[in-house]
């Protein structure tokens, strides 16, 4: 058995307006698209980040003709729902299909700086999935922040028409998963491209608090949710910082946040003392950490 659903990657604006585009812009545009959607469904299926695009397994996907519009290049994906599916009793429709939709809007959003609450979103999916008898690997929200960073110089690249010769404007990603048709993520144009491809350190580190969503201890990087920013916040752990001590800090504030009740305050309260990394428009992108501690720290 198989799961078959449609993505498209369409251009407007500029020549992209008359069916045109610079062909290797278009090329490396085409390129990062198949490359972020195969880190994707390979993630949903497998549990697992590949680094190359060609070792996506027990899932194909497949170019259609260009259509007429602006610049529209359309693809099916194509999902076996048998062996390493782990598919007891398959739901109607394609439900590992809008699982690879709602991971592929997720890492698209979160890429682009626009926060999508996880719990809300995919956490729901997997509490639906799993009641209909879908068994696939739960996808943790740490696994998809890694999916993120691996495909972050890969979305940029989906830019490249809008940022380079700039035969076009901008450009919408879509979807069709049982007959049905939505955009994924924000619309891509220059502020966008600038937010993703543009990062600059401010000169003075601040003072901020909060508890920890997520952390990869290999990385030493992880989310910390802020209150003043209302959303979890990506972190890097600076060399200096990266001691046992502050990485038992922060692995015990995930673990009391881990353990908080839906609705509850939240627990496992931090302080750190931290860079701001912006794109070049303000928007704060992460923070840069020198310092952690379970106590105020001084200025």
């Amino acid at each position: 058995m198989s799961e078959e659903s449609k993505y498209a990657l369409a251009f407007y604006g500029a020549r992209a307006e008359q069916h045109e585009l610079d062909l290797y812009d278009a090329a490396q545009s085409l390129l990062a698209f198949q490359r972020t959607l195969a880190l994707t469904t390979h993630l949903v299926l497998h549990n697992q980040i590949i680094t190359q695009a060609p070792s996506l397994k027990n899932a194909a996907i497949f170019a259609l003709p260009p259509e007429e519009g602006s610049w529209t290049l359309r693809v099916n994906l194509m999902l076996l729902t048998t062996g390493a599916y782990y598919i007891t009793t398959v739901p109607p429709g394609t439900p590992l299909g809008h699982l690879v939709q709602s991971v592929y809007d997720y890492a698209i959003h979160e890429t682009l700086g626009f926060h999508v609450d996880y719990d809300k979103s995919l956490g729901q999916q997997y509490e639906e999935l799993t009641e209909q008898g879908a068994k696939v690997p739960f996808l943790k929200e740490s696994r998809i922040n890694s999916l993120i960073e691996k495909c972050e110089p890969s979305f940029r690249e989906l830019h490249r028409p809008i940022y380079a010769k700039r035969t076009a404007e901008n450009a919408v990603i879509t979807s069709e998963v049982d007959g049905l048709m939505q955009p994924l993520g924000p619309r891509l144009n220059l502020d966008t491209f600038e937010y993703v491809a543009s990062s600059r350190r401010e000169d003075a580190a601040v003072m901020i608090s909060g508890s920890i969503s997520s952390y990869n201890s290999n990385t030493f990087t992880g989310r910390v949710f802020v209150l003043e920013a209302g959303h979890p916040v990506p972190f890097e752990l600076m060399k200096d910082a990266r001691t046992r001590l502050n990485v038992r800090i922060i692995t015990s504030s995930l673990s009391a946040s881990a353990q908080r009740e839906e609705g509850e305050v939240r627990v496992g309260k931090i302080y750190f003392r931290a860079f701001r990394i912006t794109s070049r428009s303000g928007r704060l992108k992460r923070y840069l950490i020198t310092d952690v501690s379970d106590a105020p720290l001084d200025v």
